[in-house]
């Protein structure tokens, strides 16, 4: 049987879990995320599981919190996405391979030729996740003393956006001819000079790398501001969305797609996938006495450093049994700030309470048998919430393979979910099209 909607998934590597305790976990790897091994291990059982896509998040300081938090921390040192991805499309055929770069400090021409390299290497697999870096701390990591107000990160995003695409389209499909007997290797008239000259870049080009296989590496993103959802509509093919409720994430999918229309876009053309952390068990009580513990190792001092971040504003000195008060705006992530702000209006919350749950993960969580969690995923797909879901595991290796051995083989049975790769491509497994080359035609034969 195949059901008439089939799910995405990714797995939401950061780079290999989201809950700040994940590494303390019984049976967990704590060097998991800076083990070679252990990431090659992880990949392979992500394509035995027919996932879309390693999805590796990234950032770019380490000093972004108090000490007293930092020092519990696992993401203070991990790989850099474009230096590992490369070596875990050696060991994988199918895979997806979604590496963070950052609009706000990386040069546009780099970016253009990593990512361009990522995919030949990988056969057509890369795909890049647009970030335009909310983390002031970060700033000060690349010269800067201020940090790019939040319209005006979006404004080059959308500048960024246009240069690096363009780059990739510095050539034509066809223009390596190698022609060994006239000893002429491309053809000069199937190469695009950009000259770009903008608001906030000014870059010559043309690229030094083919075009893509893909044409373009898959565009993902996942600002959900005003600003995010519209620059997501204009240019965005995979949307990382936050994981709420149903009737919010509705919301979103409804706001987004329809803005697609608008811009004549085919809304089936983006795939978005809120992040969901799951946990399985035989039983819903099961499940659930698998995540307390899970959430019983995340410190208060990570709580109320994850809390600050989310709200870009320095937590340390509220009544932790009090209401969250008044918070003032600021550069950080609005949109991540707001759904803290909502939730605690809305549930009532102390500041103790959403420092417990900004440190272990506050949004959308499946937690029962594979049955129930199956329901849930069918539900938002054919609720018109989602389009699939970027998988968050408890902790690796065992919450990463019970979600493949146990998960995917009821979703599979159920047909929501492909039993083997569509194609070699990202784009081929998404039901992506490939991008027409602004600059050359395809020619015939």
């Amino acid at each position: 049987m195949t059901a008439s909607r089939q799910l995405r998934l990714g797995a939401f590597m950061r780079p290999v879990g989201i809950h700040t305790a994940w590494w303390r976990y019984p049976g967990a790897w704590p060097d998991a995320n800076f083990n070679i091994e252990h990431l090659i291990r992880l990949a392979k059982k992500l394509e035995q599981g027919r996932f879309d896509a390693f999805f590796m998040a990234d950032h770019l300081s380490v000093l972004n919190m108090p000490m007293a938090a930092l020092k519990r921390s696992a993401t203070v040192t991990s790989f850099d996405p474009l230096t590992l991805l490369p070596a875990l499309a050696m060991v994988t055929d199918h895979l997806g391979l979604i590496a963070t770069a950052s609009t706000t400090f990386e040069p546009p021409y780099l970016i253009a030729r990593r990512f361009a390299s990522l995919d030949h290497i990988s056969g057509g697999r890369a795909a890049w996740n647009l970030v335009t870096t909310s983390n002031p701390d970060a700033a000060l990591n690349f010269g800067l003393t201020e940090h790019l107000e939040h319209g005006e990160r979006y404004r080059r995003a959308r500048e960024f956006f246009d240069v690096v695409t363009g780059l990739w389209d510095s050539w034509a499909d066809d223009a390596f001819i190698r022609d060994v007997e006239n000893g002429v290797y491309f053809d000069p008239e199937r190469l695009h000079v950009l000259d770009h000259e903008g608001e906030f870049l000014s870059v010559r080009g043309p690229l030094n790398i083919a075009r893509p296989v893909q044409g373009w590496p898959v565009i993902v993103q996942a600002g959900a501001s005003e600003a995010g959802r519209q620059l997501a509509a204009e240019t965005a093919e995979v949307i990382f969305a936050s994981g709420g409720n149903l009737a919010d994430a509705q919301g979103f999918y409804a706001d987004v797609k329809g803005r697609m229309a608008t811009l004549g876009r085919d809304p089936e053309h983006m795939k978005i996938l809120p992040g969901a952390l799951v946990v399985v068990g035989d039983s819903a009580a099961e499940a659930r006495d698998k995540r307390a513990p899970l959430d019983s190792l995340v410190h208060p001092d990570s709580g109320i450093a994850s809390l600050s971040i989310a709200l870009g504003h320095d937590a340390s000195g509220f009544d932790l049994d009090g209401p969250l008060p008044e918070i003032p705006e600021s550069n950080a992530s609005k949109s991540g700030r707001q759904r803290v702000i909502d939730r605690a209006r809305r549930d009532n919350l102390t500041v103790r309470q959403l420092a417990r749950i900004a440190g272990s993960y506050g949004g959308l969580a499946l937690v029962g048998t594979e049955e129930m969690i199956a329901d849930q995923m069918e539900e938002w797909l054919y609720g018109n919430a989602c389009d699939g879901f970027n998988i968050m595991f408890p902790w690796v290796p065992g919450g990463l393979d019970e979600f493949v051995d146990r998960v995917v083989p009821e979703l599979q049975r159920r047909g929501l979910f492909r039993r083997e790769y569509e194609g070699r491509t990202l784009r081929e497994n998404l039901g992506l099209p490939r991008p027409q080359n602004r600059f050359f035609a395809q020619r015939a034969g």
